[in-house]
């Protein structure tokens, strides 16, 4: 294991040599002061004004989430086939912002736009998930049901009471994932948290952006206390009855989105041209489109997402290996590890997406901020993970009294593992956030995106999404093959 991190760590230290890392902005301390006195002002009154902001962030990922649960239900049933485990692979693969670029121009900006835009990678998600919960489960049960009991009633009876308390954990986990997606749809228009919180950003107006966030962090606290496996039916007729019905949607549009829009320009150059709107089947044209594109923007777009992804994959490590000892009780006393324990949740509250955008004020377009809003976000997860994970190991009666030595001989190597499990797991979601960031004019894959999205290059757009998804593929493979050949378990355990 100690091998394959020093691997890692030399390639980020590559990565760092060759990556845009500058400050651009000329008073970042200036602004930071701006932001630190908003903080701690926040102009709480405006929370009643966009009320319907907060509401609409929870019904997206409400209908999201169960849409996602139901679809990847149907597809863990199926998960031992290869194709579908290619095509899970496939749509979770592709970030929810992109999905929502890709219904733009289908559905309009609506509420359908962002419910799809969660469903369908959650779906992905869940389907992976819950076939290895399934597969990980304990089989007994079934040893005492007849063999010719219908597939159905076997999962009911034999499966469904043994993973009920892991799905469940996990469901709600990914509701909170959700209502982040949810919030950080608003910063490409749709009516959520995310819209108004881009708007006060941009205006400097950080004592407002302060108080959204405030009551973005309580709605994700309280779910405790209202998210009951109980009420869930409710909260989904609810959810579904109040999406707005502002929707224009025509099949004609729809049709002819994915049968003709989305497909190369080569091939309906011609129709174009000529007002006949026909498709030509020219394989040397399109092959030349493709090239194009690969050499002009693609190659450029993935070096850099790569860069950011490796530079973010060891420095989200190393801090939490940092971190994590403040929140735990090996180390800390008991004030200080529930501060730590409070100031990890905060973080990973946040979306990477929000965090960029406030480095972004600070520091002017280049990778540093997408650096460090990767790094916090999901170092404060793994950090936060490795706490708890740390907290239940028991120490010897003769354990060392130093912090430091109890770190580095009685804890670390008992959880290294299962750290680098958290870590490589995460390496995915790490290469989706690099490449998404690229919105916000960073020079990875998602800055050729938007910029397709705002020459309305669909063609293009489906293009580059596709160079996306299959990068992020080959990462999820590689990550699979690594913890594989080094034998952690890839069996998360999800903190509530």
């Amino acid at each position: 294991m100690l091998k394959t991190s020093l691997i890692f760590v030399g390639i980020a230290f590559v990565a760092v040599v060759l990556a845009d890392l500058e400050v651009s902005t000329q008073h970042p301390w200036l602004e930071m002061g701006r932001m630190l006195e908003g903080i701690f002002t926040p102009e709480l009154p405006v929370i009643w004004e966009f009320k319907a902001s907060l509401l609409n962030t929870a019904v997206f990922a409400l209908c999201g989430t169960f849409l996602g649960v139901i679809l990847g239900i149907g597809l863990a049933f199926f998960f031992q086939y290869l194709p579908v485990r290619l095509f899970c692979a496939f749509i979770r693969a592709i970030h929810e912002i992109f999905w929502a670029f890709i219904f733009l121009p289908v559905v309009g900006l609506n509420s359908i736009c962002g419910v799809l835009a969660i469903a369908i990678p959650y779906a992905g998600i869940f389907a992976k998930v819950y076939a290895e919960i399934i597969q990980e489960s304990d089989q007994q049960p079934l040893e005492g049901i007849p063999k010719d009991t219908h597939r159905l009633s076997r999962f009911f009876y034999g499966v469904l009471p043994v993973i009920y308390a892991d799905t469940k954990h996990y469901t709600a986990y990914r509701f909170e994932c959700a209502l982040r997606s949810s919030a950080i749809l608003g910063f490409i228009g749709l009516p959520t948290l995310g819209y108004h919180l881009e708007t006060f950003f941009k205006e400097g107006m950080y004592s407002e952006a302060a108080a959204l966030l405030i009551v973005f962090y309580l709605l994700i606290a309280s779910l405790k206390y209202w998210l009951k496996p109980r009420l869930i039916p409710v909260y989904v007729v609810l959810a579904f009855a109040l999406l707005s019905r502002e929707i224009s949607l025509s099949w004609e549009n729809v049709a002819r989105f994915f049968t003709y829009e989305i497909l190369p320009w080569p091939m309906r150059r011609q129709g174009v041209r000529d007002g006949t709107y026909r498709v030509s089947f020219v394989l040397i044209p399109v092959l030349e489109w493709v090239k194009g594109i690969w050499l002009d923007e693609a190659w450029e777009g993935i070096w850099k997402t790569v860069v950011l992804t490796q530079i973010v994959l060891v420095g989200t490590g190393l801090f939490s290996l940092f971190v994590f000892p403040f929140a735990c009780r090996h180390f800390a006393g008991k004030v200080a590890n529930r501060i730590w324990h409070y100031l990890l949740i905060i973080v990973r509250t946040t979306p990477e997406y929000i965090l960029a955008y406030i480095f972004l004020t600070l520091w002017g377009p280049s990778m540093l901020p997408a650096v460090w809003a990767i790094l916090l976000h999901n170092g404060a997860i793994l950090a936060f993970l490795s706490s708890n994970n740390a907290d239940l190991v028991q120490l010897r009666i003769d354990a060392p009294l130093k912090r430091i030595d109890r770190y580095f001989y009685e804890i670390l190597p008992r959880i290294y593992g299962q750290f680098l499990a958290f870590l490589f797991y995460r390496w995915e979601v790490m290469m989706r956030e690099s490449a998404i960031l690229g919105i916000l004019g960073i020079y990875t894959l998602g800055f050729y995106i938007h910029s397709a999205i705002s020459d309305d290059q669909i063609d293009k757009v489906m293009l580059l999404i596709l160079f996306t998804a299959m990068l992020n593929m080959g990462i999820d493979s590689i990550s699979q093959v690594v913890r594989r050949r080094l034998k952690i378990s890839t069996k998360l355990s999800i903190a509530s």
